[in-house]
This record gives C-alpha cells, structure tokens and sequence, in this order.
C-alpha cells in the first residue's frame, strides 16, 4: 500500500501545467506577444483571431498547405462593370484533386466556398475543404463544418440584447484606456425591428401614422439606443418598424446574391434570430435560423459549426393547376417531407416543376423549412431569381455580377435531373 504522503507527492509530480506556465509571457502583469499588442483586432473570448496568428504569434504554427490551396483556386470573372472581378474557383478545386464537385447539391457547394475562401489553417483547416469537397451522399460522414456566413439578419426581440453586448465591449475597452472603436461587427449586421410591434389603432385610414406615433413614445429609450448603434458601428443598420416583416425585408431588400469585400467576391450567405430565416432559400441564398449566441459569434467572425448534414434532393415535375395556391404546394411539401424525416438535412429542390415557380411561390416552400423539420429548403439561383431582383430595384450591373459570378463557379441555373 502507498502512504497517502507518498500519493499525494506522486500527484503532484503528475500534475500538467497551467496555461500560464506553458506560456509565461501570458502572465497577468507579464509582456504579452507582438501580435497582441500590435494587431487592432481584438482578442475575442479568450481566442486569437485569425490576424493575430497570422501577424507573428508564436503560440500557433500555421500549416502553408492552405496557402497553396488558396492560391490555386483563387481566379477572375467579369463584374457588370465590365472589370475583372477576384473569386475562389470551385471548378479550379475540381481539376485539382475533386472531380466530382461538380456534381455535389448546389448548397453544399456554396458553403464549401465559404471553406474555400476562410481556410486559414486555424478556423478553418485544409482538412475541412477536404472534408466536404469529397462529400458522398450515401455516407455523408460525422465531421464538423465551421462555416463563415457573409451576413447577419437580426429581428428586435434577439438583436437588442446582442447590441447591449456590443455597446458593454465597447464601454470595457474604453474603460482600459484603449480605442472603443475597435469593437466592430467583422460582418455586416442589420436589425429589422418587426417582432415587438404593437396596434393600438386599426379600421382607420391613419391607424399606421397613429400606431407609429404611440410605438416610438412608448419605446423611446430603446430607439434611441438603436440610433445609437447604428451611428456608432459602421457595419450595423437598422430598418424601423412600418417597412415589413423581417424575412419580406430580407429577401426584397438585403438580400444581394453575390457580395465583395476587398475585391474579391462570393456568394451571399447568413444566419438570422428567427427560425423561417429559411424564406431567403428561395432566391438561392444559405441561410438559416440560429440563437443568439450563434449569431453574435458570427457577429464576431466566428464560423457557425454544424455537423455535415445529409441533403434530400426532391424532384419536381409539371406546374401548378388553376387555383392551385403557393400556399397549398406548401403544405402538401411539408406533409411529404414530415413523412419522408428530414430533421436536420439540407433539402433542395430541383426538376422542371421548381424551375416553372415564380420566385414568390418558391419563397413561401422555403419558408416553411422549419414545418418539415430542415434546416434549409433551398432552390438554386436561376433567371427567375435575376427577374426577382430586377423588380426588386436592384441595378443591372449587380445583376450581370450576380449572374457572371455563378455562372464562372458552374451554380448557375436549376438542375434538372
């Protein structure tokens, strides 16, 4: 029998370092690394970004295949400017070791673009684009996907809060002496104030100046701090209350189909505080609903990890019959796929029946994701989209982008078998 002296002294001589030990520059009081004084980014939840592993950092070492795999997918297409435009080719991935992308569902090759674009070496690893490039329907494995959406959607209920945290980032930097203003969304943000709305007023012609009168008295503190955030935080806006419900706002207003940032430019993705985010599926944009945490990570530049999801293709034929509305395709889908089980899969919609639907009956299917249980239901981009965003006002050169765009990454069009 050992003494318990003897047990304790052989524990001890066992015992792992503390991350201060390991790190003793760490120490509170102590000199931290160049890349943490130096870099504007911030230090998020205790994690280095990805600038600050990047600039020098010697806690991290960064694999250079990324860099390679980077650099061969990166190429050009024409913009509706007429000038060339950057992008992550996912047919140059394809002739580099993945001949069957082009095969793969149309959503999960748009968010492997995401993959594509962040692969770091740290959020996003090499292995994570191997991952996915090779996804097999019939064994879509049990891995984790870190995905970097382009965009946040936020409705009030959820967003407020998410702001409260912003503005007490900022109050706490500021309270260090150090520079508020480098609290910032790393995305763009808006915030459709719909979900708290009241009527007081109806059955009369100025019932929505009335309503709006006695909403912004009532809420008076809280529009002011909405103000605030908007003036404070250049990729935050706000849409008030009378314009729409925040998914009509979303897919008529917000959404952009392909965005640029830095010359380069990829497709429009986001997560939304609102389960039925899912209606901007129809025009072919990923998205989905998530919590709040989920969104203010994404806030913060964080990817949204899911597990890699199966995807349930479902065909279409024909057209809509006489007095056949949006509304019953809708439920007649929902119940089928409730039958089928699709919690937690991707479904896409494909054949000539999806291609025949106006944008606003695909939109209203989509909507209903949440009803039969998936996290999307997605139709991919076609001209019915680029009609829909012509009436929507947007100009044709961001349509021509939006078309050239998927057209060079092989997404164009609704497949047909």
């Amino acid at each position: 029998m050992i003494p318990a002296a003897c047990m304790e002294k052989k524990c001890r001589k066992k015992r792992q370092p503390r991350f201060r030990e390991k790190f003793p520059r760490l120490r509170k009081g102590g000199k931290n690394p160049p890349s943490v004084t130096q870099s504007p980014c911030l230090i998020t939840f205790g994690l280095y970004s990805t600038r600050d592993c990047q600039e020098g950092s010697r806690l991290f070492t960064v694999n250079p295949l990324f860099r390679i795999m980077t650099k061969i997918a990166k190429s050009t297409f024409t913009t509706g400017t007429g000038t060339p435009g950057q992008f992550y080719s996912l047919p140059a991935l394809a002739e580099n070791g993945y001949p069957r992308l082009n095969r793969l569902p149309v959503s999960i090759r748009i968010v492997l673009e995401s993959l594509l674009r962040n692969c770091d070496g740290l959020k996003v690893t090499e292995k994570d684009v191997d991952n996915l490039a090779s996804w097999n329907a019939n064994n879509p494995g049990s891995y984790e996907i870190p995905f970097t959406v382009a965009r946040i959607v936020l409705q009030d209920l959820t967003g407020v809060p998410l702001l409260v945290d912003l503005a007490a980032m900022r109050s706490a930097v500021a309270g260090l002496g150090k520079d508020a203003s480098v609290i910032e969304p790393l995305v763009p943000v808006d915030l459709v104030v719909d979900h708290s709305v009241q009527v007081d007023w109806a059955g009369c012609t100025d019932a929505l100046e009335k309503n709006l009168d006695i909403e912004f008295q009532r809420n008076a503190e809280r529009y002011e701090f909405l103000k605030w955030g908007q003036q404070a935080f250049q990729t935050f806006s706000v849409v008030p209350p009378s314009v729409g419900i925040v998914h009509q706002v979303n897919l008529e207003y917000l959404a952009q189909g392909v965005m640029e940032k830095d010359g380069v430019y990829f497709p429009d993705t986001l997560v939304g505080t609102d389960s039925h985010t899912t209606m901007i599926n129809g025009i072919g944009v990923v998205g989905w609903g998530v919590g709040g945490i989920e969104a203010e990570a994404g806030m913060l530049g964080q990817p949204v990890t899911f597990l890699v999801p199966e995807v349930v293709g479902v065909h279409m034929t024909g057209e809509l019959r006489e007095g056949v509305t949006a509304t019953d395709l809708a439920l007649h889908v929902t119940q089928m796929l409730r039958s089928h089980g699709v919690v937690g899969k991707f479904v896409e919609f494909f054949g000539d029946g999806a291609a025949a639907l106006p944008l606003a009956d695909r939109a209203t299917v989509a909507n209903m994701a949440p009803e039969y249980g998936a996290t999307m239901g997605f139709f991919p981009m076609d001209e019915r989209c680029s009609d829909y965003l012509r009436q929507t006002g947007r100009s044709e050169e961001a349509i021509t982008t939006y078309e050239n765009y998927f057209k060079a990454q092989n997404l164009w069009g609704m497949p047909r078998n």
